[in-house]
């Protein structure tokens, strides 16, 4: 097990502790042996090729997943057996955006809304947020691409989450609305953070901690600050 030990926030609370997480499909090892301590306010990136594990470490942080072996911890609960108390507490933003498509882009976030407790003026408050109030009306089916990321954006942030996972959360976004965007979602929004991203010298820019994986295995856990140039590179090779 190997743990990154970060003396100038050893103080701080963690808000992610794993130990030897493991996950498999059948015979398909998808995470093996991933251990690191995340304090709260922070963020992780994890970065590696496609089918490196970071979709599933996500899946499995949300309470989607049940690990095959190891420890979890998350805001100081553990996976899955007291998943039910940190559900309210993580805004997920993945590859689906989560989303009816039947539905307009108000009437998802008022479903949600409804889920999580939240009033009607939070509704407006985020897709106003995401540049979406003037879209808001329509179905989501008639939305681009990029407009339909920052629906899933504004829904993920809706309930003001402690936790955001982030799975490359900028796709399909033009500049501007990734400038938008980045206000709830990115390093300022004072959230714990878990980021899957491809893009090496945007990713480590916003990282606290980078974590590589391969083949679901952890080559690499080190501060940002201490990312040398070709180690992201060298997780692709």
């Amino acid at each position: 097990m190997t743990v990154l030990v970060m003396s100038d926030s050893a103080s701080l609370t963690p808000a992610l502790q794993l130990e030897d997480l493991e996950r498999h499909y059948g015979e398909r090892v998808a995470l093996s042996d991933v251990s690191l301590s995340l304090p709260a306010g922070q963020t992780l990136v994890v970065f590696g090729p496609n089918g490196a594990g970071k979709t599933t470490l996500l899946r499995v942080l949300a309470t989607l997943l049940r690990p095959h072996a190891g420890k979890v911890r998350l805001l100081g609960k553990e996976l899955p057996r007291e998943g039910w108390a940190v559900r309210g507490r993580i805004g997920l933003l993945g590859h689906a955006p989560l989303l009816y498509r039947e539905l307009s882009a108000e009437e998802n976030l008022r479903f949600h809304a409804r889920l999580h407790g939240v009033g009607e003026l939070r509704v407006a408050e985020v897709l106003k947020a995401v540049g979406m109030e003037g879209r808001s009306g329509e179905p989501v089916k008639m939305l681009s691409r990029g407009m339909l990321q920052r629906v899933a954006v504004a829904r993920a942030v809706l309930h003001e989450p402690e936790v955001l996972l982030l799975d490359e959360p900028y796709a399909n976004l033009d500049p501007a609305a990734r400038e938008q965007v980045t206000g709830l979602i990115g390093a300022g929004s004072g959230c714990t953070r878990v980021v899957c991203s491809h893009d090496p010298s945007g990713g480590v820019a916003e990282a606290d901690v980078v974590l590589g994986l391969r083949e679901g295995r952890q080559v690499m856990l080190k501060l940002a600050r201490d990312v040398r140039e070709g180690d992201i590179a060298g997780l692709y090779r």
